[in-house]
């Protein structure tokens, strides 16, 4: 495991991706392991759920892009 919880967002286009990968570098914790890794709708969309039922936000999801952090 590389870490305990993954968070996602939404983002319209590599601009904007940008503009919320510098916010995440103005608010970095002293201590820890922050890693931030940009995925396609396409690419998130062939993920395959092997247990449980998708959150009604990934129902929801109808961008180019989404960013996880």
């Amino acid at each position: 495991m590389i870490q305990w919880s993954v968070y996602g967002r939404v983002v319209n286009g590599q601009d904007d991706a940008n503009k919320h990968i510098k916010r995440l570098q103005a608010t970095l914790p002293e201590e820890g392991s922050v890693r931030c890794m940009q995925i396609t709708e396409k690419q998130y969309a062939s993920i395959l759920l092997l247990i449980g039922e998708r959150s009604f936000q990934e129902k929801q999801v109808n961008a180019s892009q989404m960013l996880l952090f």
